[in-house]
């Protein structure tokens, strides 16, 4: 009877560490999840509903900090150096750190969430016909606030779907799967806002920064802004608004808790109106966006 030598024993734990490695250490390994970079919150929520345990999503813009000012930490570029995907919106911080951002990781892929989006362009305050003439022949800034319509939301997720894909084709059904779950709900919530405001096609709300008109193109409403080409009015600017105000019948004034309310404030104290938060930058995006929906509808208060 041979018995097995020492040299057979090693051989044979070295073929089992070899198919260990062939076999079942690829899929340990493939289930870290993919390093995901969004510029805003709501853009965090589309990604993790459509990337579930797959992804970790981190939004370069934290909860509180305005977009249009935001500048990423040393903390965040130095985490974007191990990132897979970027996740554009076309906030101005974008243009400044883009390249910088693929600097410290040349292989990040890039997806930009206004592919396939008829832009809309972002509004500005004129508070005379001069002003509004001079205005058009500067170069006009894209609207980048694109989730607020849950139609766009509804692309902006399958292109989440088709990118986290590219990155892992093994996991495509699942991410597909999840897309049709959640853009099952952003229907549902599409459906409720038609609804909402069917009845009140052409009406016009008044904002201090213009980060509605996606919501407002996608329903028949007009939205006002009180910001002039990215500042607080001055005097004659803000008795213009206060006019139109009150020629509007407008009555409350929709702030973002990020910007400052004193114009805003002076506004609504000029009309006897009020002055109420909506953010557009929340991370719970279906039930917010259904509040902030009724309370432009009136529907709702505060």
């Amino acid at each position: 009877m041979n018995l097995p030598t020492v040299f057979d024993f090693k051989q044979a734990v070295a073929s089992l560490f070899i198919f260990f490695l062939y076999s079942v250490a690829p899929t340990l390994w493939a289930a870290e999840p993919l390093q995901i970079f969004v510029s805003v919150v709501p853009q965090k929520h589309f990604a993790e509903k459509v990337g579930g345990d797959q992804v970790k999503v981190e939004s370069m813009v934290q909860p509180g900090f305005s977009p249009e000012t935001y500048e990423p930490t040393a903390q965040q570029i130095s985490a974007l150096s191990k990132a897979q995907l970027y996740v554009r919106v076309g906030m101005p911080f974008e243009e400044a750190w883009m390249k910088r951002i693929q600097g410290v990781n040349p292989t990040i892929a890039i997806m930009d969430a206004r592919d396939g989006v008829k832009l809309r362009t972002l509004e500005s305050h004129a508070h005379d016909e001069h002003e509004a003439n001079e205005s058009t022949h500067e170069a006009a800034e894209s609207d980048p606030h694109l989730w607020v319509s849950p139609r766009i939301a509804k692309q902006m997720a399958k292109q989440l779907a088709d990118s986290f894909s590219k990155l892992r084709p093994e996991q495509t059904e699942f991410f597909n799967k999840n897309y049709t779950s959640f853009a099952a709900e952003l229907d549902q919530l599409d459906q409720e806002l038609t609804e909402l405001f069917k009845d009140k096609q052409g009406l016009k709300f008044m904002v201090f920064h213009p980060a509605w008109g996606y919501l407002a193109d996608a329903y028949g409403l007009q939205q006002i802004p009180i910001e002039v080409e990215g500042k607080e009015p001055g005097a004659k600017a803000l008795t213009v608004i206060i006019n139109e105000a009150k020629h509007e019948n407008v009555k409350t004034i929709f702030v973002q808790p990020q910007f400052s309310q004193r114009a805003a404030e002076q506004v609504a104290k000029a009309i006897q109106g009020k002055v109420v938060a909506v953010d557009n930058l929340a991370e719970d995006y279906i039930p917010n966006l259904r509040k902030a929906a009724r309370l432009i509808a009136g529907v709702e208060s505060e």
